[in-house]
């Protein structure tokens, strides 16, 4: 697994065997980010990556140069190695917190510009994330939600939502923080 662009391009994360995860292959993760880049620039940008797993996902924004990464996970193992990855490549901008994602997601006051969720794909509360986080107001103002998923979950009537993509067995679908005249913004063609 290699960090794909940006700053730390070309490093790879080297997971310990046994983790409890289903990484963002790296088609589908190259796709997303081809997407995000055609909406606007990471710089100044906070992103909260949910089920962050081996931390992929986070070191791609980080790399990118994103403001910050908040990195929530439960198992620990998944937390330590992003910190112990995190301090090896001396990324400064990525903060990890060891919890139970809709625990997280009641507690933390702050908003975000980016929020990307990649819950396993057998939960069933993953359909409930879109409106925890727009109930909760999580994201700042034109803010976007990305939700990977599997094929069985269909978000079209959902608040917010703009967009789906799949990449093989991966979907992405894309839900923005609603402007003050209640439309989404379009998301870009790739």
């Amino acid at each position: 697994m290699r960090i794909i662009s940006g700053l730390y391009r070309g490093r790879k994360l080297n997971p310990p065997r046994g983790l409890p995860v289903r990484p963002t292959t790296d088609l589908a993760k190259e796709s997303l980010f081809n997407i995000l880049v055609n909406r606007s620039g990471f710089e100044g940008q906070s992103v909260l990556d949910l089920f962050a797993g081996t931390g992929s996902i986070s070191f791609e924004f980080a790399s990118r140069g994103v403001e910050s990464v908040v990195s929530v996970d439960l198992n620990h193992r998944c937390t330590d190695f992003i910190s112990k990855s995190a301090q090896e490549f001396r990324v400064g901008n990525i903060y990890v917190v060891k919890a139970n994602v809709f625990q997280y997601l009641k507690s933390v006051k702050r908003k975000f510009d980016i929020i990307f969720a990649d819950p396993p794909y057998q939960m069933e509360e993953a359909a409930s994330l879109p409106r925890i986080i727009f109930a909760n107001s999580l994201l700042n103002d034109e803010g976007w939600l990305i939700l990977e998923h599997d094929a069985s979950l269909k978000f079209q009537d959902y608040k917010g939502f703009v967009d789906v993509r799949n990449y093989g067995k991966v979907h992405f679908s894309f839900f923005q923080f609603l402007s003050e005249d209640g439309s989404p913004e379009e998301m870009p063609v790739s």
